[in-house]
């Protein structure tokens, strides 16, 4: 019996959440140890995930893993890698040791509120808990195992929001610990509602399954298979409703307008690592599965809704992007610029084009890494002057050059500036947009405008002109926090000038994804000039 790689991957982490919060409640840099430790040993393994998968081998899913669970109702314990989950399993696995990294003291007991004990060792557990359960989805070809660490993952990001909240401001305990649990209920909630419609799909789904092959199943390579052939077929009614459920579910944690209202509230209350695990990692799981569930068990239904979906996704450009233009908070502002970048995700999706959805897909990664670039280092710049509006700040670049230069890259990455690893996947988005909805990538273009003005307006307000009185003795960036940012940073320069090591692993999953759905790229218009045809005739 071969190594469970992809067991093992989502293993290790969840057993380090269970021995970092075993740590005794005195040992609290033991337990930071211990998670930095754990979340690069689920590095290495990643690692050996990327290693070992073949870009050119065929079939859908490699490093196989599949065992009898829940036979009586055809739930199995069905693993496997395409190249777009085994490279978000790398993306995930790279940014936990930063994440780990950037919120080294974030969870120590607050010397103002000696009695309030904040536990380190649990802060630590819970993210390793959502690592393993991130982790886990991107490898479940079951639907039902999917969907139930789909779910399972808000559980520990629900306490990180609520018990682990942003210190920065003037509020008092009682009103900042009042507003993190509103933002970690109204995340809560709006992501359970999602999940129970997801849960009468899958139901739905099995019932279908059940009536046409005679036993259910959950197995997204068995559905596939069993509709290639015939042997499964959906009623168009049905195909719909149960395409709705499950979009709608992903929707929600992507997050599209209008279902997004969550999360400003939880970008802004969590701790700035925190923030980039929601959005950089926990976030990727709702565009992934689009791409997984929603157009391969659903194609007919995936092409009906592309239209609506197309102008969601137009809308979740533009209103993000102008809510970022007039934010004063500066975790709200990158949250609003997320939901605008999601859009041009969600829209790469269903552009279906293959330039589209590569562009989409490596999107996904270049996104990651930009947000956690930015969000990491205004964490470090608020955690310093303790405040988050943009108002309070001013000449920091003067006092701390190298924070201000490190901010100013995480920015220009965040507005696709060519050279940057964004500029890559935004322009193949539009250019796939372009080639068959030519409307819908123009407009997708005033989201490029919008974003220049929000990223350079907040560097300018906050980082040029006179030194605020409050940031005179700020110190640049210490040695710990030059680890997070610096390989980020490196990552953005390198992608954005060579992308060619993700992008060969991405492409073969979307050439199957586009072949499931039946698509082809538009061929260009061919022009011939009328006097080159009369010619041509006139030969003949």
């Amino acid at each position: 019996m071969s190594f469970p790689l992809l067991t093992a991957t989502a293993v290790v982490p969840a057993l380090g959440a269970v021995a970092t919060a075993a740590v005794p409640a005195e040992r609290r840099a033991a337990a930071k140890w211990l998670a930095l430790a754990v979340s690069l040993v689920t590095l290495v393994l990643a690692a050996v995930q990327l290693v070992r998968f073949d870009p050119d081998a065929k079939g859908p899913f490699q490093l196989t893993e599949s065992h009898a669970w829940i036979a009586a109702f055809g739930v199995r314990y069905d693993l496997g890698v395409d190249g777009i989950s085994v490279v978000l399993i790398g993306l995930t696995a790279l940014l936990i040791p930063f994440i780990v990294l950037a919120g080294w003291h974030d969870a120590d007991p607050l010397e103002t509120h000696s009695s309030r004990w904040r536990p380190t060792q649990g802060f630590f557990a819970l993210i390793l808990m959502v690592e393993a359960m991130v982790v886990i989805a991107f490898e479940a070809t079951d639907v039902f195992l999917f969907y139930i660490f789909f779910e399972a993952m808000l559980i520990p990001m629900y306490f990180l929001i609520g018990g682990f909240g942003d210190r920065a401001g003037e509020r008092g305990e009682a009103e900042s610990a009042t507003q993190r649990s509103y933002a970690a209920v109204k995340f809560l909630l709006y992501n359970l509602v999602g999940g129970l419609i997801m849960l009468a799909a899958v139901i739905g789904l099995y019932a279908v399954t059940a009536d046409q092959l005679g036993s259910g199943t959950f197995s997204l390579t068995e559905i596939v298979q069993a509709r290639a052939a015939g042997k499964l077929e959906f009623a168009t009614v049905t195909e719909r409703a149960l395409f709705l459920g499950f979009f709608f579910a992903f929707a929600v944690k992507a997050p599209l307008w209008p279902l997004h209202t969550w999360l400003p509230n939880a970008m802004g209350e969590a701790t700035a690592p925190v923030a980039v695990l929601i959005t950089a990692v926990v976030d990727k799981v709702g565009t992934f599965a689009m791409l997984r569930f929603c157009l391969q068990l659903f194609p007919e239904a995936s092409k009906w809704a592309t239209p609506v979906i197309l102008v969601l996704s137009l809308i979740s450009i533009l209103y993000g992007a102008l809510l970022a233009v007039g934010q004063r908070d500066i975790k709200r502002l990158i949250a609003y610029a997320s939901i605008s970048h999601f859009g041009f995700i969600v829209l790469g999706v269903f552009a279906m084009t293959t330039q589209g959805q590569s562009g989409a897909t490596l999107y996904m990664v270049n996104h990651g890494i930009s947000t956690a670039a930015l969000m990491l280092v205004a964490g470090f710049l608020i955690s310093r002057r303790g405040s988050r509006l943009i108002a309070d700040y001013g000449g920091v670049q003067k006092v701390a050059p190298v924070l201000a230069g490190t901010f100013l890259i995480g920015g220009l990455a965040t507005l696709s500036l060519p050279g940057l690893a964004p500029f890559v996947s935004e322009f193949l988005v539009l250019v796939g947009t372009f080639s068959r909805y030519p409307v819908a990538g123009a407009v997708a273009t005033v989201g490029i405008v919008l974003a220049a003005l929000y990223v350079l307006v907040l560097y300018q307000r906050t980082m040029t002109g006179p030194v605020a009185e409050p940031v005179r003795e700020m110190p640049d960036l210490r040695a710990r926090e030059l680890a997070v940012v610096a390989p980020l940073i490196a990552l953005l320069l390198f992608l954005g000038v060579y992308p060619k090591p993700v992008t060969q692993l991405l492409d073969p999953a979307v050439a199957h994804t586009m072949s499931q759905v039946h698509k082809s790229d538009p061929q260009p218009a061919v022009h011939v000039n009328d006097a080159h045809v009369n010619d041509v005739e006139a030969a003949k």
